[in-house]
């Protein structure tokens, strides 16, 4: 049973970040842990948040779903959480995957204003309205879990809709996400180097944390802020230049990823390169056959996706998300071109990379559960 809980955790984690550019939603840890609605189990349970994640998951058809979580500083040492998990927050927190403060709401709202991100909480925030109109003006920017019968679903908490869906982030948001920033306390995990010098600092990495990963700075008077330290922020210089793509394998968005200038990313059945997007888990025996090892090369400048196939039975060009096979423009072995708006790269059919909101929607596959490893646990149904 241990053993089973550990890994269901380790696969928990894989979907918690703060990356401001492949989050999907924001929440406050707390109140997902403590919502024994979802289950009827014990008081606090880390596990309610994978089935938060699984609910998303389903919600967007997406696999691969990460979540932006706060978390007050409390349950860090809450004794309704298991020893185990207590840890495991702590390692987070070390790690940079989650924000640990004393006033998770506000953060939160503030995330998701400066992201462009949904909320997913059962909280009213009554009294921010005046600072984040949209939490009473659009209905579905604010929804919260409730139990069903196959797992935790979404309904919209204020005003009318139901669907979580991400907006445009703020003006403030897309100016800060332009710098890379630097807290005077060292060593700080957000905006820093990596490890938070916590209990798990001999594990946590010592490298800096990239630039592009880093989460937005809180706004305190305008002043760009470390959420975590209270300490204002340097400027260390602008980040590079970013793009997210995303591979859709069976008519479900199976991972997003980010491009920048720096580096290229290889995409392909098993690329050995650091990176590598690799898509052989979601093949079947005849996409395996078709697409290389190395399928395809994608580069960012100057802000245009270049792409390069680098297979031996070459790719294809979708425009504008069409499937008219006399519309499909051939991408020779060794031919590079500019991905332009609308486009996707087919390197077999059914298997496509191109920006997230381009690609179709419509899956017929329920993503992967992170609960999957989960061991069986008594549920109280409602009467």
């Amino acid at each position: 049973m241990r053993f089973e809980i550990s890994k269901v955790l380790d696969a928990i984690e894989g979907r918690v970040s703060t990356d401001p550019w492949l989050t999907r939603a924001v929440l406050d840890l707390a109140e997902v842990i403590r919502y024994q609605d979802i289950d009827g189990g014990r008081p606090a349970s880390l596990l309610r948040l994978g089935m938060v994640i699984d609910a998303l998951a389903r919600h967007l058809e997406e696999d691969s779903v990460p979540v932006y979580a706060v978390v007050h500083r409390g349950v860090l040492s809450d004794a309704d959480l298991t020893s185990n998990e207590r840890m495991v927050v702590r390692r987070w927190a070390d790690d940079g995957l989650v924000e640990v403060l004393d006033n998770p709401g506000g953060r939160m709202l503030e995330v998701a204003d400066l992201l462009g991100l949904p909320v997913l909480s059962r909280a009213r925030f009554d009294g921010l309205r005046g600072r984040y109109p949209w939490v009473a003006d659009q209905p579905g920017r604010v929804v919260a879990p409730v139990p069903a019968q196959s797992g935790p679903t979404f309904v919209a908490h204020v005003g009318g809709g139901g669907a979580p869906s991400a907006g445009d982030r703020s003006v403030a948001g897309n100016k800060l996400l332009t710098r890379h920033w630097r807290c005077p306390e060292s060593p700080c995990a957000l905006f820093g180097q990596g490890g938070g010098g916590g209990a798990f600092a001999d594990l946590a990495a010592v490298s800096d944390r990239s630039p592009v990963t880093q989460p937005p700075p809180s706004l305190r008077g305008g002043v760009p802020t470390c959420p975590r330290h209270g300490a204002r922020l340097s400027d260390a210089g602008p980040r590079p230049r970013s793009a997210v793509l995303a591979v859709r394998v069976g008519g479900l968005i199976r991972r997003r990823f980010v491009l920048t200038d720096s580096e290229p990313v290889l995409v392909g059945r098993a690329p050995e390169a650091d990176g590598g997007i690799v898509l052989g888990q979601w093949l079947n025996d005849e996409a395996r056959r078709w697409i290389s090892r190395s399928h395809l090369r994608l580069e960012l400048r100057v802000g245009e996706i270049i792409v390069t196939d680098m297979s031996t039975n070459g790719s294809g060009i979708r425009p504008n998300g069409s499937m008219v096979e006399a519309e499909r423009v051939p991408l020779a072995p060794q031919q590079s071109r500019v991905l332009a708006e609308g486009e996707m790269v087919e390197l077999y059919p059914g298997v496509q990379v191109g920006r997230p909101d381009e690609l179709p929607a419509g899956a017929p596959y329920t993503p992967a559960s992170v609960m999957a490893e989960a061991p069986t646990m008594a549920m109280r149904l409602p009467r």
